[in-house]
């Protein structure tokens, strides 16, 4: 029989799970721009964003300074804070190197805090030591969004924290954790969440006659430290009067057949901004768990493990339901529920979830002989799981950093043109405007999610035609329109048209007047345009590299 006194020394199984973290790093670190990693919200988006931002020379900008790289001048409010570590990482090292000191930073913390949490306050005996260090290395194994940094991967070194504090034994290490957190997290990509339920916490604690003055003091200097150093977002949001972007977000669109279905798949699956990848043994060991517990009436004795379960299933739900469609009268008379997104609750979800993984493997082997041998196999299983997520297996078919971005590709279309990249403008199609970005050029289309809704109108009379041939297209940018690209109704959603397509324009409407009125000159296209005289546009000249992905067309405005 399986014993636990097996994993005896607690100091080699912290030492043992800090190398298991290296060794799934090593691909990144060995392979640098040779890496395959995610593509989505990540080399199209905000890896871009940091080396723009470092070149525009305006990472501490004023409150009303642009970025004129971007859409003819993109408000320098739309990247962020320059109190943020990860900025300061992309502007001093190389992208890749920064990319992988970051994810060794978040994970080998979201280590540490998941261990401190469940060893001081959720199973404090020793005996269980193997499932505390597990659970954390699985935690900190976790396919998490890496420009989220420790914004939800650092929530229990926040929560270790925040319950020493209210148990009246908080010390300088505790305040010190809740004052470099928001130096390293987001308060809209997971901590507004967290803190609002510390509140919630705070506010049950008051009405039970546990009145913790040190708690409520921890909360309000954590959300203070956040206002600061997210300022540029709170000025954007509460002062700045221009309509942007995010006033045309409507996310209230669904039936409630469809919410309900929603609200299961999220609650196996997961969402890929918080991947948790416990639709499997997690979610076996959950239910082992609950059917023990229901059986042998363990209620009170498990009570974390029910109310975490509960709160788990509750914020999947609330996830769905904030895109049902029954929201619509109260979006419509409160705006900031459109700019705003509160279905990121369920950002606290790898947090209870991990917790919740922990106490099931616990109430496994306390109450179940006959399954406590396999505990330590769903541990184990759940580790070489998450394994086979590394990025360098789940983004193998994808380009590479180095093959995305292309840099001696679009270096020699930088040489043909002959111009000072900041005297003419370009636009992309069939590839991310990141691309262009990353190697310097001024691009009118974009990816972010925070810019002048005038701007968008503007830029839509380019694809007018286009728009109103495709409801799919159409829909996604009028009512989003983060991505303000150059869609067409013949590629759709598409955006990622390698060299080996056999894919082409045929039919293509494009306002070449509008586009030439914002500045407009090239077009980079990762397709032939196959009436592009009838545009008025003129290939000038084909580019391909064995190192690049695309192959592109480069078009003139004539």
């Amino acid at each position: 029989m399986l014993s636990l006194s097996y994993f005896k020394s607690e100091k080699k199984l912290i030492i043992f799970s800090l190398l298991i973290i290296c060794i799934y790093l090593l691909p990144i670190f060995i392979f640098g721009e040779k890496a395959h990693i995610r593509v989505h919200d990540n080399l199209d988006s905000n890896m871009a964003w940091y080396k723009v931002l470092s070149a525009s020379g305006q990472i501490h900008g004023p409150i009303n300074a642009i970025i004129p790289q971007v859409i003819n001048g993109l408000p320098r409010n739309a990247y962020g804070t320059e109190f943020s570590l990860i900025v300061w990482l992309y502007s001093i090292f190389p992208t890749m190197t920064a990319y992988a000191v970051s994810q060794m930073i978040t994970r080998i913390f979201a280590f540490i805090g998941m261990y401190l949490l469940l060893k001081d306050h959720f199973i404090r005996n020793k005996d269980f030591m193997v499932f505390n260090v597990g659970v954390a290395l699985a935690f900190s194994l976790t396919p998490f969004w890496p420009s989220g940094m420790l914004s939800t991967l650092g929530m229990p070194l926040a929560l270790w924290a925040f319950l020493h504090i209210r148990n009246r034994n908080g010390t300088w290490k505790h305040y010190l954790v809740l004052t470099l957190l928001p130096l390293y997290s987001s308060i809209v990509l997971g901590f507004f969440f967290f803190l609002f339920a510390m509140g919630v916490f705070w506010v049950v604690d008051f009405f039970r006659g546990k009145q913790n003055v040190h708690f409520q003091l921890a909360i309000i200097y954590m959300t203070l430290l956040y206002l600061v150093v997210e300022y540029r977002l709170i000025y954007s949001f509460l002062f700045d009067e221009e309509p942007n972007s995010r006033d045309e977000y409507f996310h209230a669109r669904l039936p409630l057949w469809r919410v309900i279905r929603l609200t299961f798949k999220n609650f196996v699956l997961g969402h890929t901004h918080v991947m948790t990848v416990h639709g499997l043994f997690i979610l076996a060991v959950t239910l082992i768990a609950l059917y023990l517990v229901i059986v042998k009436k363990f209620w009170k004795q498990e009570g974390a493990f029910i109310f975490l379960l509960l709160l788990n299933f509750i914020l999947s739900a609330w996830y769905a339901f904030w895109f049902y469609k029954g929201w619509l009268p109260l979006t419509r008379k409160f705006h900031f529920m459109d700019t705003f997104n509160f279905a990121r609750f369920q950002f606290l979800r790898p947090l209870v979830i991990y917790v919740g993984f922990a106490l099931g493997l616990k109430i496994i082997w306390n109450h179940s002989k006959g399954w406590r041998q396999y505990t330590v196999f769903f541990l184990i299983a759940q580790i070489l799981l998450l394994f086979c997520f590394n990025d360098e297996i789940i983004y193998r078919k994808k380009p590479t950093v180095s093959e995305f971005y292309s840099e001696e590709l679009f270096e020699d279309i930088k040489s043909h043109i002959g111009l000072p990249q900041k005297d003419y403008r370009v636009v992309s199609i069939g590839i991310h405007p990141a691309i262009a970005q990353y190697n310097g050029f001024y691009t009118l289309d974009t990816y972010n999610n925070f810019y002048p809704l005038s701007y968008k109108y503007e830029f839509r009379k380019i694809i007018e035609k286009e728009l109103s041939k495709n409801k799919t297209i159409r829909t996604y940018f009028d009512e989003w329109g983060g991505r303000c690209y150059i869609f067409t109704a013949e590629l759709g959603k598409h955006y990622m048209f390698k060299k080996n397509t056999k894919k082409t324009l045929k039919n293509l409407e494009f306002n070449t007047e509008a586009f030439k009125k914002m500045g407009g000159s090239y077009i980079f296209s990762a397709v032939p345009i196959e009436n592009a005289l009838d545009n008025q546009l003129v290939l000038e000249r084909t580019f391909e590299s064995d190192l690049s992905a695309w192959k592109i067309y480069l078009y003139k405005a004539l």
